[in-house]
């Protein structure tokens, strides 16, 4: 009997976003190409890491995916549902199942309102529930949150950062969603409190049978929570597979470019260093072919092709002709450097509450 992989969750075909640049009386200028030929799948209660510089479009896929931003070309499917495509009350049940959670929490939540106010929303809007089975409910994610019931009376601006990304993680849970985008869950956090976040968002995984996208600038969070990695430069994925492989060995220079500049205190590089030769094109005015070209010290003619698509071999693809080649010199990985991602820490105490 032939063993058939189970359907993807989500689906990306040549995802693209271009936003209209204006000058002086509104004329047209140029276009940036924030998102161009973006292409991959997510199966059922995985977790896919997003990584890259800022301006890379980490932000804008996430946005794309969720609706926020309309795509220029390109179609997006949801448990073999095509999204663009639905009718306007099939959409809004579909995204229902597509939740999207901002760098800042607080943007979800109404300064206005309580907390419980705003936890009642979504149940109001797409249920026809009675009150007091929508109180269960809320009160019944607030406790899978780790926020005490004393918490639902109070506004967002009289409980902690911690105690907020849980509210907001409480808001969207709400409606069971499939697949929660995270854009950066720990930023402006310290330490103990994003070990905490982290800690739930893999408890809660598991309680809802949950698929994760984390869009994150932290190459130690992304490592630690994720099961593969896609990284992008300007628009375009150059990179992906399973994460502790592109974290242990990466294949794209940018990708080694990327590791080798990673802050760290003492011990190894996860691989060689890599400098960069000049700073990024101009967003408006993108170079032929490979993105990146213009900085890689590797570069060569083909380069400038007019498409460099991600090649597959098993799990990962890059974009590099080089590596296509094999003439791609090898990263060095510093001995005592492991492939597997480090364990989550412990769940720590609770942040102070007040």
């Amino acid at each position: 009997m032939v063993e058939t992989s189970p359907p993807p969750l989500l689906r990306v075909d040549r995802l693209a976003r271009h936003f209209p640049v204006r000058g002086f009386l509104n004329r047209r200028v140029g276009t940036l190409r924030a998102l161009d030929d973006v292409s991959f799948t997510m199966t059922r209660g995985e977790v896919l890491g997003i990584v890259g510089e800022t301006g890379s479009g980490k932000s804008t896929l996430g946005k794309t995916l969720m609706g926020i931003h309309e795509p220029t070309l390109g179609e997006v499917w949801l448990d073999g549902t095509r999204i663009a495509s639905s009718g306007q009350k099939r959409a809004a049940s579909i995204r229902t199942r597509l939740q999207y959670v901002y760098q800042d929490p607080g943007a979800s939540l109404d300064p206005r309102w309580t907390l419980r106010r705003s936890l009642h929303e979504p149940l109001i809007i797409h249920t026809r529930w009675p009150r007091d089975r929508r109180e269960a409910k809320v009160r019944e994610i607030v406790a899978a949150v780790d926020l005490p019931p004393s918490h639902l009376d109070l506004y967002p601006h009289e409980i902690s950062g911690g105690q907020l990304r849980r509210a907001g993680l409480a808001r969207i849970l709400v409606l069971h969603p499939q697949l929660i985008i995270l854009d950066e869950p720990t930023a402006g956090l310290d330490v103990s409190v994003q070990a905490a976040v982290l800690t739930l968002l893999q408890d809660l995984r598991r309680d809802f049978t949950l698929t994760y996208m984390v869009i994150s600038h932290d190459l130690a969070v992304v490592r630690s929570v994720s099961d593969r990695v896609a990284v992008m430069y300007l628009g375009r994925i150059v990179e992906i597979g399973p994460t502790a492989d592109v974290f242990a060995a990466p294949r794209h220079p940018y990708t080694r470019a990327l590791l080798a500049t990673a802050p760290r205190i003492g011990g190894p590089r996860v691989t060689d260093s890599f400098p960069l030769l000049g700073g990024p094109p101009d967003p408006l005015q993108l170079p032929w072919g490979c993105r990146f070209r213009t900085r890689c010290r590797l570069a060569m003619p083909e380069c400038a092709g007019l498409a460099v698509q991600l090649d597959y071999e098993g799990e990962r693809g890059v974009a590099c002709p080089r590596w296509r080649h094999g003439d791609m010199p090898r990263p060095v990985a510093p001995p005592g450097t492991g492939s597997s991602a480090p364990a989550i820490m412990p769940r720590p105490a609770e942040e102070p509450r007040r």
